[in-house]
């Protein structure tokens, strides 16, 4: 990868339509290097979720026009929540392949041409729309499912196990989850102060985000990401083009992607596939992945790291921009990812590590900067405008990798200090599917 551009992630952008913040983030992410020009691209993968936003079948034909991109080739990708991460895949795939040498990779959406209700069934159509859409019709109903049998498992079963009243355990565990996934919604919209694309940086304390609206039980709204405009681009081309463009490339050395059944009833029990640091006994009496945790997930980042060369992500990373539409997903992903073991991510949020190691939070992080999530702030704080979101990322990484944040954001507090290989997450529906990329700074 050897540029990228971003716009600002807003609720609404009415002066722009779809082509023409991709065309401000593609010339953003021109403009950083002059040899650069659209004659030297050979083709473009374009990614957005849904036709019904744009109110316009082709969309991605039509940016091709706008950039100017015609004749060469193009392709449209779509997978839900993971859609601008298949993006950045594809356009990995075309270049390693031999396709094509230099790839645009473009992702955008525009959520705020339909009203908030109609968009949430947009976006609720890519859940199975003839078992899990009728009984809810909406993804914070079914992420809150989800947690409160993540809580179950993990909070209930262990700190609240000496509590016979069922319903009393259950309703302490509720209350304790819920303030454990506050401080991730804390920490990625304080994070989120010094990203100027951000949406919604905010200072929050945990009763903040507590008090807020309930949206369903026992998620709140300052635990949701919201529906937003954006768009996003990234460049990647051959090790022999990016010589001639920069010399501050970053590699992408792993990729993976993962799936799961549509139906959440469909889950199966079996063995947790593991990752090279951890052992059977680790896990000798867990039903997995059942709806508490992501089996995709998983997947995705088993072939991502395998192929990194990466043993224990912990360690060898320095960072993860992770895909939080829910402050839940994001501490259910922890454990998917290896960063701690399954049914660890609770006591893992409260140690700090995925917290900004020098940053002032209004709670103890004593073990901050172990392994920074969401730098950035996530898309509970940057917001999330689907097919933009995973470019979004690779562009915050590939600065990070780069040590360009002071440059880009106007503000050095979320650079990570010698950051040397991060990566970056996608999910989609109920975690039907995941992509996992692995960026790492140079050749």
């Amino acid at each position: 990868m050897v540029t990228g551009g971003v716009t600002k992630f807003a609720k609404a952008h009415p002066a722009m339509d779809f082509r023409l913040m991709v065309k401000k983030a593609y010339d953003a992410a021109l403009s950083e290097i002059p040899n650069l020009t659209k004659d030297r691209i050979d083709g473009t993968r374009i990614s957005y979720f849904s036709d019904h936003f744009t109110r316009q079948l082709k969309a991605a034909s039509m940016v091709q026009d706008y950039l100017g991109m015609n004749p060469k080739g193009s392709i449209r990708l779509e997978w839900g929540g993971a859609t601008g991460g298949e993006g950045f895949q594809a356009a990995y795939e075309a270049v390693a392949s031999g396709r094509m040498d230099t790839v645009l990779a473009a992702g955008f959406e525009t959520m705020s041409r339909v009203q908030t209700w109609k968009g949430n069934e947009f976006i609720a159509l890519a859940s199975d729309t003839n078992y899990d859409f009728p009984l809810g019709g909406f993804y914070t109903g079914y992420y809150a499912l989800m947690v409160v049998r993540h809580i179950h498992e993990y909070i209930r079963k262990t700190r609240f196990a000496h509590i016979k009243d069922e319903r009393e355990a259950q309703r302490l565990a509720i209350t304790e989850g819920s303030r454990i996934m506050s401080l991730v919604s804390v920490k990625n919209h304080l994070n989120a102060l010094h990203n100027p694309y951000a949406q919604y940086p905010k200072r929050l304390t945990v009763e903040d985000v507590l008090k807020s609206e309930m949206i369903s039980y026992p998620l709140t709204r300052e635990q949701i990401c919201t529906m937003s405009d954006g768009a996003a681009v990234a460049v990647l081309c051959t090790a022999e083009r990016a010589k001639e463009f920069t010399d501050k490339p970053v590699e992408i050395i792993g990729v993976g992607t993962g799936t799961d059944t549509m139906r959440l009833a469909d889950r199966p029990f079996g063995k947790v596939p593991l990752l090279p640091h951890e052992s059977a006994k680790d896990y000798e009496n867990l039903d997995y992945p059942g709806v508490h945790s992501f089996r995709a997930g998983r997947a995705a980042g088993r072939e991502a790291f395998a192929m990194a060369g990466i043993t224990d992500p912990k360690k060898e990373l320095d960072f993860i921009e992770l895909h939080d539409a829910y402050a839940s997903s994001e501490i259910q992903t922890y454990e998917d990812l290896g960063l701690c073991r399954y049914g660890e991510g609770y006591g893992f949020t409260e140690s700090g590590a995925p917290f900004l190691k020098g940053f002032r939070y209004p709670f103890p992080t004593p073990k901050a900067g172990e392994i920074p999530v969401n730098p950035s702030g996530g898309l509970i704080a940057c917001g999330h405008p689907v097919g933009a979101t995973g470019l979004m990322q690779a562009v915050f990484a590939f600065w990070q990798l780069q040590g360009t944040i002071d440059k880009h954001f106007g503000d050095p507090t979320l650079q990570i200090r010698g950051a040397k290989r991060g990566a970056i997450h996608s999910h989609a529906g109920t975690g039907s599917a995941v992509t996992v990329s692995v960026l790492q700074r140079g050749f």
